[in-house]
């Protein structure tokens, strides 16, 4: 088991020192889930949500938690990332489950990796889905936030049990 980073010698908190870290191409990539009835789903598939696109906006507003996170997370450093890519995926029409999966692959080239970008920008789309259906179905619920893989830095590739290469 590896030590928490974030932590002194002495247990206080601080941001981890990257600066001899070398500057490399660094990949992320996190997905999520929101389930729902399955009229909120049809209203989405069809655009007919009182407050307009959801996935749409829900891709912006990924999008733009990804770009804040170093400023939503306390210790997590700001990074100039390249890029950040939001695909959600809904079950096929007729199908009796009603969600939305969000999954976001984020990247950056630099002396730490994207993990909490991903992550965040994945939490937020969902919660941006939540927040235009709410008038419609309050009992949403988002689960299955994760880390599916990483890429790049010291420490290596991760892939998640069960993710494709």
């Amino acid at each position: 088991m590896s030590t928490l980073t974030h932590f002194d010698t002495h247990g206080q908190a601080h941001m981890v020192d990257v600066a001899d870290k070398p500057a490399t191409r660094r990949v992320a990539v996190a997905t999520g889930r929101i389930a729902m009835q399955p009229a909120t789903l049809a209203l989405i598939r069809q655009g007919n949500a009182k407050k307009g696109d959801v996935l749409g906006i829900a891709r912006i507003a990924a999008i733009q938690a990804a770009k804040k996170t170093s400023e939503l997370i306390p210790l997590c450093h700001p990074l100039a990332l390249t890029r950040v890519a939001v695909e959600f995926a809904l079950p096929g029409e007729g199908d009796a489950a009603a969600w939305v999966d969000c999954t976001v692959t984020a990247e950056t080239i630099g002396p730490t990796g994207v993990e909490m970008e991903a992550l965040t920008a994945v939490q937020v789309g969902l919660l941006t889905i939540y927040d235009m259906c709410k008038a419609a179905d309050r009992g949403m619920v988002m689960t299955d936030v994760r880390l599916l893989e990483k890429r790049g830095g010291k420490s290596g590739d991760y892939l998640a049990a069960g993710s494709a290469a």
